[in-house]
């Protein structure tokens, strides 16, 4: 039976186990220059001896004003490859892959003057009204994009995702609620998501695989539901995406319409519903603290791989207390041998 340490295989990629440690931004560039520092290489090398079989770096702007604030990370310029160069290897020395969550946060970005979007539509009553992007700016960001792949390559990294979630550029492309352009991107609405994933596709090795983080529904008045997602997402498939990241929201403000229910997996079913209507490999995520639970959605072929996001924040090594809860560790770092309580 396929459990969370079976090894897993996409293209090029090898994971040692299932699990994966999600993007989740650290606001943590005092510089403001985009370059990661040592903060981040702790952060992201601590999770490779934890155990983690996949590390997906934070949304990293492609553009200046694409961070969400000045203090997130950026792949904008030839001058950021080395600081990831050292992250990457600090990664595969200890027995992990890492990937590259591409972004661009459209009208979420707070410090852009003023953000780019598709529609001039604030994202709420507090934000600044973005700028409609032009015919040639979105050009521009589409190269971005691109260039962006393209040192992702050379920094070493192992996959690229692309983020089309949380309400953020490609999201807002999409979406009904948030594109109202009357040229050829407001009358197809996954055309500019379909020219991002070609550009980057473009760049990568053709045995490196091509992620995309989805949100595979919204909860404001009048969000798409999971049918319009899995539409989106069959374009997005044939266009190059060769596994999906499967979230929710992000398109309003948290708890708008109720919001959903955040229990614990509570994403998984959105996962499971992609997987299955499009015959795709996915990662689920949402509140999969519990070791057993993650074992469960692997045992029961819900999803490929499952991403560990507050629990591992909360513990660096997740993947070997849910490897020792589970039956025992196997593979625990030797000088950590003497701190785990049973090897088998």
């Amino acid at each position: 039976m396929t459990d969370l340490f079976t090894p897993y295989e996409l293209k090029g990629m090898r994971l040692k186990n299932r699990v994966v440690m999600p993007p989740m931004c650290q606001y943590a560039v005092e510089n403001q220059d985009g370059i990661p520092n040592d903060w981040h290489y702790v952060h992201y090398v601590s999770r490779a001896v934890g155990g983690t079989g996949l590390i997906i770096v934070e949304m990293t702007g492609v553009h200046p004003d694409g961070r969400i604030t000045n203090n997130d990370t950026g792949i904008w310029s030839d001058q950021h490859i080395e600081s990831y160069r050292r992250i990457t290897a600090g990664v595969h020395a200890n027995g992990a892959k890492i990937g590259i969550q591409l972004g661009h946060a459209g009208r979420k970005a707070q410090d852009a003057e003023p953000p780019a979007a598709p529609s001039a539509i604030p994202f709420d009553e507090h934000s600044k009204t973005p700028a409609a992007l032009t015919a040639q700016g979105i050009e521009e960001l589409i190269e971005a994009f691109r260039q962006a792949a393209r040192r992702a390559v050379e920094a070493g990294f192992d996959t690229v995702e692309i983020h089309g979630a949380h309400g953020y550029l490609i999201h807002q492309f999409h979406s009904p609620l948030t594109n109202i352009r009357n040229d050829e991107y407001g009358a197809d609405l996954a055309l500019f998501g379909e020219q991002v994933i070609t550009a980057v596709k473009e760049e990568l090795p053709a045995d490196m695989p091509l992620l995309m983080r989805v949100s595979a529904k919204e909860y404001v008045d009048g969000g798409y539901g999971t049918e319009y997602a899995l539409g989106i997402c069959r374009r997005y498939k044939a266009a190059g995406v060769d596994m999906f990241h499967v979230s929710s929201g992000g398109e309003g403000p948290i708890g708008s319409n109720g919001g959903p229910n955040a229990g614990s997996a509570y994403q998984v079913d959105l996962a499971e519903f992609i997987r299955s209507g499009l015959q795709v490999p996915v990662i689920a995520v949402g509140r999969l603290e519990s070791y057993q639970e993650a074992q469960s959605i692997v045992n029961d072929e819900q999803a490929e791989l499952v991403a560990i996001g507050r629990g591992m924040l909360s513990d660096p090594y997740w993947t070997l207390h849910a490897e020792e809860a589970l039956g025992g560790v196997h593979n625990v770092p030797k000088p950590y041998e003497r701190g785990i309580w049973r090897r088998k």
